[in-house]
Protein backbone atom coordinates (compact mmCIF):
# COMPACT_ATOMS: atom_id res chain seq x y z
CA UNK A 1 0.00 0.00 0.00
CA UNK A 2 1.14 3.65 -1.20
CA UNK A 3 0.99 6.75 1.61
CA UNK A 4 1.77 9.83 0.85
CA UNK A 5 2.73 12.49 4.04
CA UNK A 6 4.19 15.99 3.49
CA UNK A 7 7.04 17.26 5.78
CA UNK A 8 9.62 20.25 4.87
CA UNK A 9 13.18 21.26 4.82
CA UNK A 10 14.59 24.82 4.79
CA UNK A 11 17.61 26.10 2.47
CA UNK A 12 18.58 29.42 3.03
CA UNK A 13 15.87 30.89 4.63
CA UNK A 14 13.47 29.49 1.80
CA UNK A 15 11.39 26.36 2.48
CA UNK A 16 10.89 23.45 -0.27
CA UNK A 17 7.73 20.98 0.81
CA UNK A 18 9.13 17.64 1.01
CA UNK A 19 6.42 14.66 -0.42
CA UNK A 20 7.07 11.57 2.20
CA UNK A 21 6.08 8.09 0.19
CA UNK A 22 5.82 5.11 2.07
CA UNK A 23 5.01 2.08 0.33
CA UNK A 24 4.52 -1.50 2.03
CA UNK A 25 4.45 -4.33 0.27
CA UNK A 26 5.32 -8.37 0.81
CA UNK A 27 8.89 -8.78 1.50
CA UNK A 28 11.95 -8.09 4.33
CA UNK A 29 14.16 -5.15 2.76
CA UNK A 30 14.09 -1.28 3.81
CA UNK A 31 15.22 1.53 2.11
CA UNK A 32 15.35 5.24 2.03
CA UNK A 33 16.15 7.44 -1.06
CA UNK A 34 15.75 10.93 -2.13
CA UNK A 35 19.07 11.89 -1.08
CA UNK A 36 18.58 11.65 2.84
CA UNK A 37 21.76 12.57 5.08
CA UNK A 38 22.61 10.74 8.04
CA UNK A 39 20.20 12.00 10.26
CA UNK A 40 17.50 11.02 8.30
CA UNK A 41 18.70 7.38 7.79
CA UNK A 42 18.97 6.91 11.38
CA UNK A 43 15.13 7.42 11.60
CA UNK A 44 14.69 4.51 10.86
CA UNK A 45 15.77 3.30 14.48
CA UNK A 46 14.51 5.69 15.93
CA UNK A 47 10.34 5.28 14.02
CA UNK A 48 10.80 1.41 15.12
CA UNK A 49 12.04 2.10 18.92
CA UNK A 50 8.85 4.72 19.27
CA UNK A 51 6.22 2.46 17.42
CA UNK A 52 7.37 -0.39 19.68
CA UNK A 53 6.78 1.66 22.75
CA UNK A 54 3.54 3.14 22.44
CA UNK A 55 1.92 -0.15 21.11
CA UNK A 56 2.37 -0.43 17.62
CA UNK A 57 5.02 -2.96 15.34
CA UNK A 58 7.51 -1.71 12.62
CA UNK A 59 5.96 -4.12 9.76
CA UNK A 60 7.92 -7.65 8.86
CA UNK A 61 7.29 -5.78 4.75
CA UNK A 62 8.92 -4.28 2.73
CA UNK A 63 9.02 -0.76 3.11
CA UNK A 64 10.50 1.62 0.56
CA UNK A 65 10.46 5.17 1.50
CA UNK A 66 10.96 8.16 -1.11
CA UNK A 67 11.38 11.65 -0.46
CA UNK A 68 10.55 14.04 -3.72
CA UNK A 69 11.97 15.99 -5.19
CA UNK A 70 15.07 13.36 -4.91
CA UNK A 71 17.59 15.72 -6.40
CA UNK A 72 17.17 17.65 -3.53
CA UNK A 73 19.60 17.03 -0.69
CA UNK A 74 17.26 16.46 3.13
CA UNK A 75 19.04 17.08 6.39
CA UNK A 76 18.23 16.38 9.77
CA UNK A 77 15.85 14.65 12.14
CA UNK A 78 12.80 16.14 11.93
CA UNK A 79 11.21 14.06 9.21
CA UNK A 80 11.01 11.21 11.78
CA UNK A 81 6.88 12.17 12.34
CA UNK A 82 5.74 11.85 9.12
CA UNK A 83 7.60 9.05 8.21
CA UNK A 84 6.12 7.06 11.04
CA UNK A 85 2.62 8.08 10.19
CA UNK A 86 3.67 6.86 6.89
CA UNK A 87 4.80 3.42 7.76
CA UNK A 88 2.03 2.66 10.08
CA UNK A 89 -0.78 3.75 7.46
CA UNK A 90 1.45 1.88 4.56
CA UNK A 91 1.00 -1.39 6.78
CA UNK A 92 -2.53 -0.61 7.37
CA UNK A 93 -2.22 -0.08 11.32
CA UNK A 94 -4.28 2.97 11.39
CA UNK A 95 -6.25 5.36 8.67
CA UNK A 96 -5.36 8.61 8.65
CA UNK A 97 -7.19 9.87 5.19
CA UNK A 98 -7.00 13.42 6.38
CA UNK A 99 -2.86 13.71 6.60
CA UNK A 100 -2.60 15.22 3.36
CA UNK A 101 -4.29 18.63 4.27
CA UNK A 102 -0.92 19.08 7.07
CA UNK A 103 2.49 19.22 6.61
CA UNK A 104 3.77 17.42 9.49
CA UNK A 105 7.42 17.64 10.94
CA UNK A 106 9.17 16.37 14.53
CA UNK A 107 11.94 14.62 15.84
CA UNK A 108 11.14 11.16 17.80
CA UNK A 109 12.72 10.20 20.75
CA UNK A 110 12.54 6.44 21.80
CA UNK A 111 9.65 6.61 23.91
CA UNK A 112 7.23 8.75 21.26
CA UNK A 113 7.90 11.60 22.73
CA UNK A 114 7.73 14.74 20.10
CA UNK A 115 10.93 17.13 20.12
CA UNK A 116 11.56 20.53 19.14
CA UNK A 117 13.00 21.67 15.72
CA UNK A 118 14.56 24.53 13.60
CA UNK A 119 13.35 26.40 10.67
CA UNK A 120 9.45 25.97 11.76
CA UNK A 121 8.61 29.78 10.49
CA UNK A 122 9.92 29.35 6.73
CA UNK A 123 7.80 26.09 6.77
CA UNK A 124 5.17 27.66 8.02
CA UNK A 125 4.89 29.90 4.97
CA UNK A 126 5.03 27.88 2.55
CA UNK A 127 2.38 25.68 3.23
CA UNK A 128 0.13 28.31 3.52
CA UNK A 129 1.46 29.72 0.29
CA UNK A 130 0.62 26.08 -1.34
CA UNK A 131 -2.79 25.76 0.01
CA UNK A 132 -1.75 23.31 2.98
CA UNK A 133 -4.77 23.28 5.87
CA UNK A 134 -2.54 23.48 8.94
CA UNK A 135 0.89 21.88 10.13
CA UNK A 136 1.88 19.10 13.14
CA UNK A 137 4.72 20.45 14.74
CA UNK A 138 6.60 19.80 17.95
CA UNK A 139 4.32 21.88 20.59
CA UNK A 140 7.32 24.01 21.70
CA UNK A 141 7.40 25.27 18.01
CA UNK A 142 3.79 25.68 17.73
CA UNK A 143 3.92 29.85 18.59
CA UNK A 144 6.46 30.65 16.30
CA UNK A 145 4.40 28.64 13.14
CA UNK A 146 0.82 30.50 14.54
CA UNK A 147 2.13 33.82 13.87
CA UNK A 148 1.36 33.13 10.44
CA UNK A 149 -2.33 33.80 9.78
CA UNK A 150 -4.82 31.61 8.11
CA UNK A 151 -2.54 28.29 8.74
CA UNK A 152 -3.98 25.49 11.73
CA UNK A 153 -1.15 25.37 13.72
CA UNK A 154 -1.55 21.43 15.87
CA UNK A 155 0.92 21.65 18.96
CA UNK A 156 2.39 17.45 19.11
CA UNK A 157 3.40 16.41 22.40
CA UNK A 158 3.50 12.48 21.23
CA UNK A 159 3.12 10.57 18.45
CA UNK A 160 0.21 8.61 19.56
CA UNK A 161 -1.09 11.72 19.97
CA UNK A 162 -0.82 12.98 16.78
CA UNK A 163 -2.31 9.57 15.92
CA UNK A 164 -5.27 9.99 17.74
CA UNK A 165 -5.44 13.28 16.54
CA UNK A 166 -5.44 12.10 12.72
CA UNK A 167 -7.44 9.15 13.21
CA UNK A 168 -10.49 11.32 14.32
CA UNK A 169 -10.45 9.81 18.21
CA UNK A 170 -8.67 12.99 19.50
CA UNK A 171 -9.65 17.12 19.43
CA UNK A 172 -6.31 19.18 19.79
CA UNK A 173 -6.85 22.64 19.54
CA UNK A 174 -4.69 25.01 17.07
CA UNK A 175 -2.36 27.07 18.58
CA UNK A 176 -3.74 30.81 17.98
CA UNK A 177 -1.27 33.64 18.07
CA UNK A 178 -2.40 37.25 17.89
CA UNK A 179 0.68 38.67 15.55
CA UNK A 180 -0.32 42.31 15.87
CA UNK A 181 -0.82 42.47 19.32
CA UNK A 182 2.55 40.23 20.18
CA UNK A 183 4.51 42.98 17.26
CA UNK A 184 3.09 45.86 19.21
CA UNK A 185 3.49 44.53 23.08
CA UNK A 186 7.28 44.22 22.32
CA UNK A 187 8.31 46.81 20.69
CA UNK A 188 9.49 48.41 24.31
CA UNK A 189 10.82 45.85 26.14
CA UNK A 190 14.19 47.74 26.50
CA UNK A 191 16.06 47.47 29.53
CA UNK A 192 18.72 50.05 28.59
CA UNK A 193 18.79 53.97 27.93
CA UNK A 194 20.55 56.44 26.38
CA UNK A 195 19.64 58.84 29.85
CA UNK A 196 22.00 56.14 31.50
CA UNK A 197 24.81 57.78 30.11
CA UNK A 198 26.61 60.50 31.51
CA UNK A 199 28.09 63.64 29.04
CA UNK A 200 29.44 62.81 25.92
CA UNK A 201 26.89 64.78 23.69
CA UNK A 202 28.51 64.72 20.28
CA UNK A 203 28.90 61.07 20.38
CA UNK A 204 24.91 61.05 21.01
CA UNK A 205 24.63 63.40 18.38
CA UNK A 206 26.49 61.26 15.90
CA UNK A 207 24.46 57.79 17.36
CA UNK A 208 21.34 59.61 16.24
CA UNK A 209 22.72 60.26 12.89
CA UNK A 210 23.77 56.73 12.35
CA UNK A 211 20.21 55.78 13.50
CA UNK A 212 18.61 58.15 11.40
CA UNK A 213 19.88 57.07 8.10
CA UNK A 214 21.47 53.27 8.72
CA UNK A 215 24.95 54.70 8.67
CA UNK A 216 27.89 52.50 9.72
CA UNK A 217 30.03 53.94 13.16
CA UNK A 218 33.17 53.23 14.65
CA UNK A 219 33.81 54.60 17.24
CA UNK A 220 37.81 55.56 18.64
CA UNK A 221 38.62 56.38 22.44
CA UNK A 222 40.36 55.22 25.36
CA UNK A 223 39.51 52.67 27.69
CA UNK A 224 36.63 53.66 29.81
CA UNK A 225 35.36 56.29 27.56
CA UNK A 226 32.15 54.62 27.22
CA UNK A 227 32.20 53.31 23.71
CA UNK A 228 31.09 50.01 24.52
CA UNK A 229 28.02 51.58 27.24
CA UNK A 230 27.08 53.90 24.22
CA UNK A 231 27.17 51.25 21.28
CA UNK A 232 24.68 48.71 23.68
CA UNK A 233 22.25 51.78 23.62
CA UNK A 234 22.34 52.00 19.81
CA UNK A 235 19.61 49.93 19.17
CA UNK A 236 16.96 51.60 21.67
CA UNK A 237 17.03 54.48 19.02
CA UNK A 238 16.51 52.95 15.88
CA UNK A 239 12.82 52.75 14.52
CA UNK A 240 10.36 49.87 15.60
CA UNK A 241 10.77 46.87 13.01
CA UNK A 242 7.77 47.12 10.80
CA UNK A 243 5.81 43.55 10.65
CA UNK A 244 7.47 42.86 7.36
CA UNK A 245 11.11 43.53 8.96
CA UNK A 246 9.88 41.30 12.28
CA UNK A 247 8.83 38.19 10.44
CA UNK A 248 12.36 38.52 7.77
CA UNK A 249 14.21 38.50 10.94
CA UNK A 250 12.19 35.88 13.15
CA UNK A 251 12.92 33.53 9.68
CA UNK A 252 16.34 33.91 9.92
CA UNK A 253 16.40 33.39 13.50
CA UNK A 254 14.30 30.05 13.36
CA UNK A 255 16.46 28.53 10.28
CA UNK A 256 19.16 29.06 12.80
CA UNK A 257 17.80 27.30 15.90
CA UNK A 258 18.15 30.87 17.85
CA UNK A 259 14.36 31.49 18.87
CA UNK A 260 13.46 31.03 22.77
CA UNK A 261 11.34 28.13 23.48
CA UNK A 262 7.52 28.88 23.22
CA UNK A 263 8.53 32.25 21.46
CA UNK A 264 6.47 33.61 18.53
CA UNK A 265 7.51 36.53 16.43
CA UNK A 266 10.65 39.09 17.34
CA UNK A 267 9.24 42.60 17.97
CA UNK A 268 13.05 44.22 18.67
CA UNK A 269 15.57 44.93 16.09
CA UNK A 270 18.22 41.24 17.04
CA UNK A 271 22.27 43.32 18.48
CA UNK A 272 24.29 40.45 18.10
CA UNK A 273 28.08 41.17 19.09
CA UNK A 274 30.49 38.47 18.81
CA UNK A 275 33.72 37.79 20.43
CA UNK A 276 36.72 39.02 18.73
CA UNK A 277 38.20 35.35 18.28
CA UNK A 278 35.17 34.58 15.52
CA UNK A 279 35.81 32.15 12.95
CA UNK A 280 35.05 33.92 8.79
CA UNK A 281 32.33 30.90 8.29
CA UNK A 282 30.59 31.91 11.72
CA UNK A 283 30.58 35.42 10.71
CA UNK A 284 29.13 35.72 7.38
CA UNK A 285 27.90 31.90 7.59
CA UNK A 286 28.41 28.28 5.84
CA UNK A 287 29.74 25.47 6.93
CA UNK A 288 29.29 21.69 5.46
CA UNK A 289 25.54 22.35 5.77
CA UNK A 290 25.12 25.54 5.48
CA UNK A 291 23.61 27.91 8.33
CA UNK A 292 23.10 32.05 8.81
CA UNK A 293 26.08 33.24 10.71
CA UNK A 294 26.15 36.63 12.67
CA UNK A 295 25.60 39.06 10.17
CA UNK A 296 22.64 37.62 8.83
CA UNK A 297 21.53 36.95 12.38
CA UNK A 298 22.21 41.01 13.10
CA UNK A 299 19.85 41.77 9.59
CA UNK A 300 17.45 44.84 10.57
CA UNK A 301 19.32 45.12 13.28
CA UNK A 302 23.16 46.01 14.86
CA UNK A 303 26.10 44.26 14.45
CA UNK A 304 28.57 45.50 17.64
CA UNK A 305 31.99 44.56 16.76
CA UNK A 306 34.06 45.94 19.93
CA UNK A 307 37.74 46.30 20.27
CA UNK A 308 37.89 45.42 16.15
CA UNK A 309 41.42 45.38 15.78
CA UNK A 310 41.99 42.06 17.55
CA UNK A 311 39.45 40.39 15.07
CA UNK A 312 41.41 38.10 12.93
CA UNK A 313 41.60 40.27 9.48
CA UNK A 314 40.35 37.71 6.93
CA UNK A 315 37.23 37.90 9.22
CA UNK A 316 36.90 41.30 8.65
CA UNK A 317 37.53 41.51 5.05
CA UNK A 318 34.96 39.25 4.37
CA UNK A 319 32.26 41.65 5.41
CA UNK A 320 33.15 43.79 2.56
CA UNK A 321 31.00 42.69 0.16
CA UNK A 322 27.82 42.02 2.18
CA UNK A 323 28.22 45.90 3.61
CA UNK A 324 27.79 46.36 0.30
CA UNK A 325 25.18 44.44 -1.49
CA UNK A 326 22.99 43.63 2.02
CA UNK A 327 22.53 40.01 0.70
CA UNK A 328 25.60 37.05 1.49
CA UNK A 329 26.21 33.67 -0.91
CA UNK A 330 27.24 30.64 -0.15
CA UNK A 331 28.34 28.42 -2.46
CA UNK A 332 28.64 25.00 -2.49
CA UNK A 333 29.18 22.11 -4.91
CA UNK A 334 25.83 21.22 -4.99
CA UNK A 335 23.72 24.47 -3.98
CA UNK A 336 24.17 27.79 -3.33
CA UNK A 337 21.98 29.59 -0.68
CA UNK A 338 21.67 33.40 0.05
CA UNK A 339 21.13 34.96 3.49
CA UNK A 340 20.15 38.51 4.04
CA UNK A 341 22.53 40.81 5.80
CA UNK A 342 20.94 44.19 6.12
CA UNK A 343 22.74 45.59 9.45
CA UNK A 344 24.16 48.75 10.62
CA UNK A 345 28.09 47.65 11.87
CA UNK A 346 28.46 49.81 15.28
CA UNK A 347 32.57 49.26 16.11
CA UNK A 348 34.57 50.24 18.58
CA UNK A 349 38.36 50.42 19.37
CA UNK A 350 41.45 51.79 21.16
CA UNK A 351 43.60 54.30 19.20
CA UNK A 352 46.61 51.74 20.27
CA UNK A 353 47.55 48.53 22.21
CA UNK A 354 47.59 50.84 25.68
CA UNK A 355 44.75 52.31 24.83
CA UNK A 356 45.99 56.16 25.75
CA UNK A 357 47.26 57.53 22.34
CA UNK A 358 45.85 61.13 22.08
CA UNK A 359 44.69 61.31 25.45
CA UNK A 360 44.32 64.51 27.25
CA UNK A 361 45.89 63.19 30.39
CA UNK A 362 47.63 60.05 30.31
CA UNK A 363 50.67 59.11 28.50
CA UNK A 364 50.80 56.28 25.38
CA UNK A 365 53.36 53.89 26.87
CA UNK A 366 53.70 52.06 23.43
CA UNK A 367 56.74 52.11 21.37
CA UNK A 368 57.60 53.56 18.60
CA UNK A 369 55.48 52.13 15.32
CA UNK A 370 53.11 50.34 17.42
CA UNK A 371 50.12 52.87 16.92
CA UNK A 372 50.24 52.82 13.14
CA UNK A 373 51.01 48.97 13.24
CA UNK A 374 47.74 48.45 15.31
CA UNK A 375 45.39 50.73 13.03
CA UNK A 376 46.78 49.48 9.88
CA UNK A 377 44.78 45.54 11.47
CA UNK A 378 41.57 47.40 9.69
CA UNK A 379 42.27 47.14 6.22
CA UNK A 380 41.57 51.38 4.06
CA UNK A 381 38.37 49.34 2.05
CA UNK A 382 36.45 48.54 5.55
CA UNK A 383 37.25 52.17 7.20
CA UNK A 384 36.03 53.26 3.54
CA UNK A 385 32.88 51.66 3.51
CA UNK A 386 32.13 52.95 7.41
CA UNK A 387 30.17 56.35 7.30
CA UNK A 388 31.13 57.92 10.71
CA UNK A 389 34.17 57.97 12.44
CA UNK A 390 33.54 58.88 16.14
CA UNK A 391 36.34 59.88 18.46
CA UNK A 392 35.65 59.44 21.98
CA UNK A 393 37.12 60.81 24.81
CA UNK A 394 37.21 60.97 28.71
CA UNK A 395 33.95 61.99 30.76
CA UNK A 396 34.79 64.57 32.92
CA UNK A 397 34.66 64.05 36.81
CA UNK A 398 32.08 66.75 36.51
CA UNK A 399 29.65 65.34 34.39
CA UNK A 400 29.92 61.81 36.08
CA UNK A 401 28.64 63.44 38.80
CA UNK A 402 26.15 65.11 37.56
CA UNK A 403 22.82 64.11 39.38
CA UNK A 404 20.46 65.16 36.28
CA UNK A 405 19.70 62.81 33.66
CA UNK A 406 20.29 62.84 30.03
CA UNK A 407 17.92 62.72 26.96
CA UNK A 408 16.08 59.62 27.47
CA UNK A 409 16.58 57.14 23.99
CA UNK A 410 12.83 57.65 23.54
CA UNK A 411 12.97 61.52 22.78
CA UNK A 412 15.96 60.62 20.09
CA UNK A 413 14.04 58.11 18.97
CA UNK A 414 11.30 60.37 18.06
CA UNK A 415 13.54 62.34 16.02
CA UNK A 416 14.88 59.42 14.44
CA UNK A 417 11.60 58.12 13.01
CA UNK A 418 10.53 61.74 11.67
CA UNK A 419 13.56 61.49 9.46
CA UNK A 420 12.98 57.95 8.46
CA UNK A 421 9.90 59.16 7.36
CA UNK A 422 10.49 61.64 5.06
CA UNK A 423 13.52 58.84 3.45
CA UNK A 424 10.23 56.40 3.41
CA UNK A 425 8.70 58.81 1.52
CA UNK A 426 11.53 59.79 -0.56
CA UNK A 427 12.47 56.07 -1.88
CA UNK A 428 8.62 55.20 -2.47
CA UNK A 429 10.07 54.16 -6.01
CA UNK A 430 12.65 52.57 -4.69
CA UNK A 431 12.25 49.23 -3.97
CA UNK A 432 13.89 47.49 -0.82
CA UNK A 433 15.80 51.15 0.38
CA UNK A 434 14.08 52.08 3.01
CA UNK A 435 17.16 55.01 4.53
CA UNK A 436 19.69 56.66 3.41
CA UNK A 437 22.40 54.56 3.63
CA UNK A 438 21.49 52.54 1.30
CA UNK A 439 21.11 54.54 -1.76
CA UNK A 440 22.83 53.33 -5.06
CA UNK A 441 25.18 55.95 -6.65
CA UNK A 442 22.76 56.60 -9.33
CA UNK A 443 19.51 57.87 -6.56
CA UNK A 444 22.71 59.81 -4.78
CA UNK A 445 22.77 62.10 -7.25
CA UNK A 446 19.57 62.84 -8.00
CA UNK A 447 17.90 63.22 -3.93
CA UNK A 448 21.49 64.55 -2.87
CA UNK A 449 22.49 67.81 -4.89
CA UNK A 450 24.88 70.62 -3.45
CA UNK A 451 25.12 74.51 -4.35
CA UNK A 452 28.04 75.52 -5.43
CA UNK A 453 29.35 76.52 -1.70
CA UNK A 454 28.76 73.00 -0.68
CA UNK A 455 30.70 71.64 -3.91
CA UNK A 456 33.30 73.70 -3.53
CA UNK A 457 33.84 72.89 0.21
CA UNK A 458 33.26 69.13 -0.43
CA UNK A 459 36.70 69.44 -3.89
CA UNK A 460 38.99 70.81 -0.34
CA UNK A 461 37.86 68.27 1.71
CA UNK A 462 38.53 65.27 -1.07
CA UNK A 463 41.91 66.87 -1.73
CA UNK A 464 43.23 67.45 1.45
CA UNK A 465 42.12 64.37 2.78
CA UNK A 466 42.91 62.32 -0.35
CA UNK A 467 39.03 60.29 0.04
CA UNK A 468 37.78 58.01 -2.62
CA UNK A 469 34.67 58.34 -4.82
CA UNK A 470 33.19 55.73 -2.16
CA UNK A 471 33.90 58.40 0.89
CA UNK A 472 32.71 60.85 -1.08
CA UNK A 473 29.05 58.98 -2.00
CA UNK A 474 28.79 58.49 1.99
CA UNK A 475 30.00 62.17 3.16
CA UNK A 476 26.71 63.27 0.98
CA UNK A 477 24.65 60.38 2.33
CA UNK A 478 25.44 61.77 5.86
CA UNK A 479 24.76 64.89 4.90
CA UNK A 480 21.70 64.14 3.32
CA UNK A 481 20.34 62.26 6.81
CA UNK A 482 21.62 65.61 8.94
CA UNK A 483 19.11 67.78 6.59
CA UNK A 484 16.18 65.18 7.24
CA UNK A 485 17.09 65.25 11.14
CA UNK A 486 16.70 69.21 10.64
CA UNK A 487 13.93 69.18 8.22
CA UNK A 488 15.59 70.98 5.53
CA UNK A 489 14.93 69.54 2.07
CA UNK A 490 17.95 71.19 0.42
CA UNK A 491 21.64 69.97 1.75
CA UNK A 492 23.24 72.96 3.08
CA UNK A 493 26.93 73.81 3.62
CA UNK A 494 26.40 73.26 7.40
CA UNK A 495 25.08 69.85 6.82
CA UNK A 496 28.30 68.84 4.76
CA UNK A 497 30.45 70.14 7.11
CA UNK A 498 29.34 68.25 9.81
CA UNK A 499 29.33 65.11 7.53
CA UNK A 500 33.17 66.12 6.37
CA UNK A 501 34.29 65.81 10.11
CA UNK A 502 32.75 62.11 10.80
CA UNK A 503 36.23 61.09 8.59
CA UNK A 504 37.97 61.35 11.30
CA UNK A 505 39.93 58.69 10.86
CA UNK A 506 40.83 59.92 6.78
CA UNK A 507 41.91 63.42 8.56
CA UNK A 508 44.37 61.60 10.60
CA UNK A 509 45.22 59.34 8.08
CA UNK A 510 45.05 56.18 10.33
CA UNK A 511 43.51 53.78 7.70
CA UNK A 512 45.38 50.79 6.62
Amino acid sequence: MLIKTFGSTVHGVEATTITIEVNAVPGGHFSLVGLPDSAVKESKDRVEAALGNIGYRWPGRRITINMAPADLRKEGSSFDLPIALGVLAASEQITIPDVEQYVIMGELSLDGGVQPMRGVLPMAIKAREEGYKGMIIPASNAREAAIVDGLSVIPAESLHQVIRFLTGTLDIDPVEVDTRKEFYEGLENAMVDFSDVKGQENIKRALEIAAAGGHNVILVGPPGAGKTMLAKRMSTILPPMTLKEALETTKIHSVAGKLQKESSLMSMRPSRSPHHSISDVALVGGGSFPQPGEISLAHNGILFLDELPEFKRTVLEVMRQPMEERLVTISRARLAVDYPAGFMLIASMNPCPCGYHNHPTKDCMCPGGAVQKYLNKISGPLLDRIDLHVEVVPVSFDEISETKKGESSKSIRERVVKARELQLVRFKEAGDVVCNAQMDSRTLRHVCPIDSAGNALLRTAMERLNLSARAYDRILKVARTIADLEGSDAIQTTHLAEAIQYRSLDRENWAG
